[in-house]
């Protein structure tokens, strides 16, 4: 039965907006979910700065009882700020992305620190986040900081879109385990970074406190990956020298929900 055009643009608007409706009330169902998600895989990655993941069997209880955070300014000051929800704003709630859309000078930061197994006033750690460009789309990641606030204990990377077996290889625990032991200030007392040399076959006297051997076939990924821990570090830089000089911000209650 042949139908008006009427009819046609009537039923299509029709079913356009309930397959919308049907749609819209999918996403606030699953929203929960995805933020829990979402939570766990920023509890796994800051740890992974620090932990051997895989060797930990719990991922939440081992957050839960051995990191604390705070959130810091650009002038490395401790912020307390409400959250639209009306609660105290915590560093796990910040948007490390939307917050590097910011100029860094009103920016916020997120601290984490790394407790001692049973010993929650002992810090062996802290974490901080990063974020930048890759080659095709943000990078980011968490280095973790002796208390010396200079010698790197661990590092982890992520990124949206670098190109499968090059680029996307600053996932790879090898790559990160280049960073473990090297130092983020110079001789002078200046920031160096740790940057990533172009190439993986450098010469053994290349390799120091400061360089490590890069991304054969991805430069501009590991390039990208150097900006972001040198400007990152330089950002940080006020709270870092607070930090080293003792100037350690009163340790808080531990988090206790999942």
């Amino acid at each position: 039965m042949q139908r008006s055009n009427t009819y046609v643009i009537l039923f299509s608007l029709v079913l356009t907006i309930i397959l919308g409706g049907l749609l819209s009330l999918a996403s606030v169902g699953l929203r929960p979910a995805q933020k829990k998600a979402e939570e766990f895989a920023k509890k796994r990655q800051i740890l992974s700065a620090v932990l051997d993941i895989e060797q930990v069997p719990d991922i939440v209880t081992e957050y839960n009882s051995r990191i604390s955070s705070y959130i810091v300014n650009a002038n490395g000051e401790t912020v307390e700020q409400e959250s639209p929800a009306g609660e105290l704003l915590k560093a796990e709630d910040l948007d490390i992305e939307k917050e590097f859309k910011k100029d860094p000078a009103d920016r916020l930061y997120p601290v984490y620190r790394f407790h001692t197994e049973g010993n929650p006033e002992d810090i062996e750690a802290y974490i901080l986040a990063m974020y930048g460009k890759g080659l095709w789309n943000d990078i980011w990641g968490y280095i973790a900081l002796a208390t010396d606030m200079n010698t790197v204990v661990g590092i982890v990377f992520d990124h949206k879109g670098e190109t499968a077996g090059l680029g996307s290889r600053i996932t790879d625990k090898a790559i990160q385990e280049r960073y473990k032991g090297k130092k983020i200030f110079d001789d002078s007392g200046e920031i160096a970074s740790v940057s990533m040399l172009k190439g993986e076959n450098n010469k053994p006297a290349s390799i120091d406190d400061h360089n490590i051997n890069g991304l054969s076939g991805a430069t501009i990924t590991a390039k990208g990956v150097n900006y972001m821990m040198i400007d990152y570090l330089n950002y940080y830089l006020p709270l870092i020298e607070s930090l080293k000089k003792g100037e350690v911000v009163a340790v808080s209650m531990l988090n206790t929900k999942n």
